[in-house]
């Protein structure tokens, strides 16, 4: 398919705006304002587009739901803060082709009469900071950004807002928390951003890729948009994938691709000719799946049918010479560390998973090991403020659904079969 959001970004100024209005860049905004803001969420409502953050929630839903609440302002955040393992599909947009956001928030921000609008960059992403402050400088010196944008009278004003590195803060509730300059904790819903954000108003929280879809959208229309993928989840997909790979990379493509399509066909196979042994289909906390897995649609609505999410579409390939042990007990490593701290089973039960897979691994696993396991991970299971929790202790009951043996065999042998 004809790239969209990747589109001339291997043109080594592709950042710059000059470069960007050369292949048609910010031409979507003079034809969205042509349009009433109730007409360009009802495009984007008949594209079908979906939330790209890992989600997959309707935009047009959750922006009909902003658009009618009578408080003002209005504000319009973009989740940049990209800290989910294996994930790093925005970066691209982030530091190739920032006009292409920033036309999409504006766009976004005139659909909703937001007049101000964020772009919450995580903190390991220092180059992509310059690299989108010198973009909204262009757009403000270009009159796409400010009190009178294209001449047509329409407010909006963006700028950065980097966060310090708190995977938390991916979490939309904890990302405005941070934002209010206040410690990033996931908030209690009811009430939605939609209605309660951003210092109490009206506030839609979009992730980059989904805001750098409107100006395809407008140009294209949102019937045309529609056919492009999967009828359920239309439109083009940003999949990120490292690992055992031959050519790890994002790949943009049609949203429903299979998850073979991309690891055989795209991405030239496992590296080495070595064997699969085990994919993690949309970030550390997706559902891992074994090699007779793979035929499954990625999509927000197929990929559940097919025992896992797509996520972020942040596809970790790992061949036969891969300890799942290991793998499992490193990622309840990482959400023990990242864990906010403020529900009690997330907080408790992701150190305790931690300390029972680290035993395992290191030879010292006790029988009923895998039983606690399954036990601690149901108790946390549908019982935190947010998804970390639910990541942890989904990750722990795949690994060992699909791979128990390799467990099993840790605790019998006190040593890994694979690694020696």
């Amino acid at each position: 398919m004809e790239k969209v959001l990747l589109k001339n970004i291997e043109n080594t100024n592709s950042a710059d705006i000059t470069e960007y209005q050369k292949i048609g860049g910010y031409a979507s905004i003079a034809k969205a304002l042509e349009k009433e803001r109730k007409d360009i969420i009802e495009e984007v409502k008949k594209a079908g587009l979906r939330g790209r953050g890992g989600a997959g929630f309707p935009a047009a839903m959750k922006w009909t739901f902003a658009s009618g609440d009578p408080k003002f302002p209005k504000y319009l955040v973009c989740n940049a803060d990209e800290g989910e393992p294996g994930t790093f599909k925005d970066r691209p947009i982030l530091e190739k082709n920032p006009h292409l956001l920033i036309e999409g928030m504006v766009i976004s921000g005139y659909a909703l009469n937001a007049e101000y609008g964020f772009i919450y960059l995580r903190g390991e992403y220092p180059d992509a900071k310059h690299i989108l402050e010198r973009a909204i400088a262009q757009a403000y010196d270009r009159n796409f950004l400010g009190d009178d944008i294209a001449g047509k009278g329409i407010v909006f004003h963006l700028s950065v807002h980097q966060g310090a590195g708190a995977y938390i803060c991916g979490e939309e509730t904890a990302l405005i928390e941070s934002l209010e300059g206040d410690r990033g904790q996931p908030r209690i819903k009811p009430p939605f951003p939609v209605n309660v954000g951003v210092w109490s108003k009206p506030t839609i929280v979009n992730n980059v890729e989904t805001l750098s879809n409107l100006p395809y959208i407008i140009e294209i229309g949102g019937e045309a948009y529609s056919k492009i993928g999967s009828p359920e989840c239309p439109g083009p997909k940003l999949y990120c994938v490292s690992g055992h790979i031959e050519k790890p990379g994002v790949y943009e493509l049609p949203m429903g691709t299979s998850l073979r399509e991309i690891i055989y066909t795209h991405c030239g196979g496992i590296k080495g000719g070595k064997q699969l042994k085990a994919v993690i289909p949309g970030g550390i906390s997706t559902p891992v799946l074994p090699p007779d897995k793979i035929d499954c649609p990625m999509d927000f609505v197929n990929m559940p049918k097919h025992g896992s999410m797509l996520g972020s579409g942040a596809v970790i390939v790992m061949d036969e010479t891969v300890c799942l042990v290991k793998v499992c007990y490193r990622a309840l490593k990482f959400f023990e560390h990242e864990s906010c701290g403020k529900c009690t089973p997330c907080r408790e039960g992701t150190g305790w998973l931690r300390s029972i897979l680290e035993r395992i691994e290191h030879g010292e696993g006790q029988e009923g090991d895998i039983d606690l396991l399954l036990s601690v991970s149901s108790n946390i299971l549908g019982k935190t403020f947010c998804p970390l929790g639910d990541g942890a202790a989904s990750v722990v009951q795949n690994f060992i659904k699909h791979f128990r043996p390799e467990f099993e065999g840790h605790i019998t042998a006190k040593t890994c079969a694979v690694e020696g």
